[in-house]
């Protein structure tokens, strides 16, 4: 008999985790760890020196909050502006600038983004996400994010840069499980890119069998 498979929330969180690297590898950070353990946590929140979190609801809800260190959100921060071709010397020179906010924040949206995509594909149900929420915070300051969850399960991850910088992912969503029924080949996402290039690709195909078909004519009429 077939052995059922089953996703669980580390699974889950495991994707997640994935979103993360490959996004922050794109842009410009790639070589960017998570540690192989995961900790098991009674709540999650926002915490020194940038924290950031997006909600998101749908096939199964939840929360996801990234805490960056001062010296970890300045270090992506920089290789990202860099990796674009902006010069170091105009580039913001602390984390409570509002340049770095816009800029983790939006990194955040897309690991996220990335994220709802992976989940759409590999488990075959949808979740919408929130703008993320991005948040310079003192080290005395501690602010608790509460979710309508019907069982939380909360985990932590901790990631590293190269520059052995820290940050600190952490996952809130209802217990849940996805059982797979039957086999099915998940679908690939396509890439708009490609699309706008095979329609091209298309077009001068077209073009060039029309011109060689109208220089045929042409060469016809003149007899030779």
């Amino acid at each position: 008999m077939k052995k059922t498979k089953v996703i669980t929330t580390e699974e889950i969180l495991l994707t997640l985790c994935h979103s993360v690297t490959q996004v922050l590898a794109a842009a410009g950070n790639d070589k960017v760890a998570y540690s192989p353990m995961v900790q098991k946590i009674q709540k999650t929140c926002l915490r020194p020196d940038l924290g950031c979190f997006v909600l998101f609801d749908g096939g199964f809800s939840g929360l996801v909050i990234i805490n960056f260190t001062a010296q970890a959100a300045m270090e992506i921060y920089r290789k990202y502006m860099m990796s674009m071709g902006m010069p170091e010397s105009e580039l913001a020179n602390f984390h409570t600038s509002d340049e770095v906010g816009n800029v983790m924040g939006e990194l955040m949206n897309q690991i996220v983004g990335d994220f709802t995509n992976r989940v759409r594909i590999e488990l075959q149900t949808s979740i919408n996400q929130s703008q993320p929420k991005m948040m310079a915070i003192n080290k005395q300051v501690q602010i608790m994010i509460n979710t309508q969850l019907d069982q939380p399960q909360a985990r932590r991850v901790t990631f590293s840069t190269p520059n052995h910088a820290i940050f600190y992912m952490e996952l809130s969503m209802d217990k849940t499980e996805f059982i797979q029924l039957h086999d099915f080949i998940p679908s690939q996402d396509e890439n708009p890119d490609d699309i706008i290039a095979n329609t091209h690709a298309t077009e001068t195909d077209a073009v060039e069998v029309l011109t060689s078909d109208a220089d045929d004519d042409f060469l016809k009429n003149l007899g030779l």
